[in-house]
């Protein structure tokens, strides 16, 4: 009988006995810093990190798609969902309301999945709130205001008006960096992105993360 070959590279298995609750890793910046694409890198980098996906009453730009991007809603309707109690987390930005529903993020933490959150500093202070406990918050800065502005324009997603606006509300943005775990500026997206990551590694060895090590290491030191 052929024994098939272990690969190398092959994962390390943890014990049955131990497992892990998922967190809710927080990335948060004024707009233009680069939380954004940050986030796409580690989404497509960490297969057990999925995106929460907030509802807006804004308007959808040219290539977002419903569902995966944002759930697009009326005014009304997310008033219902403020009502039923339907979020962890609402906020008022620009003008339009951004909110994370509730059950798909906390079904994904008891499955020891991680959520990623791309949501302002108003949004983190309810999560704060409601469930520290699985929160992991990280503040993106940019390296000099030119260079937020500059990149706000280069991406060509809002018109004068609005990266006017954007720059405007930018320094109180970034006057809620201590409110944060960790803070990374973002001079080169390479490393940031790594950093990101590795703030993210070891958050997940986190003793309290790892529901039922106690008994685990019980069952070591009696032999078994």
């Amino acid at each position: 009988m052929t024994k098939t070959k272990k690969s190398e590279h092959a994962s390390v298995i943890e014990p049955a006995s131990v497992h892990r609750r998922g967190l809710m890793l927080v990335l948060s910046s004024p707009s233009g810093a680069g939380k954004t694409t940050i986030s796409r890198e580690i989404l497509d980098r960490e297969p057990n990190l999925t995106m929460s996906v907030s509802a807006t009453t804004r308007s959808k730009r040219p290539g977002e798609v419903a569902g995966t991007d944002y759930f697009f809603v009326d005014t009304v309707t997310f008033n219902l969902m403020i009502n039923r109690g339907e979020f962890l987390e609402h906020a008022q930005v620009f003008g339009n309301y951004y909110g994370t529903p509730r059950a798909p993020v906390e079904e994904a933490l008891a499955a020891g999945r991680d959520v990623l959150f791309d949501i302002d500093w108003q949004g983190t202070q309810q999560l704060m709130e409601n469930a520290r406990h699985d929160l992991v918050t990280v503040f993106i800065l940019p390296p000099s205001t030119r260079e937020l502005e500059r990149r706000l324009r280069a991406r060509a997603q809002d018109p004068d008006d609005v990266v006017a606006k954007r720059m405007s509300h930018a320094p109180d943005e970034m006057s809620h960096w201590p409110e944060y775990d960790y803070v990374i500026v973002n001079r080169e997206i390479g490393a940031s992105i790594a950093a990101v990551q590795a703030i993210l590694a070891a958050e997940r060895l986190k003793r309290e993360r790892q529901i039922g090590l106690g008994d685990f290491v019980k069952s070591l030191r009696e032999g078994q």
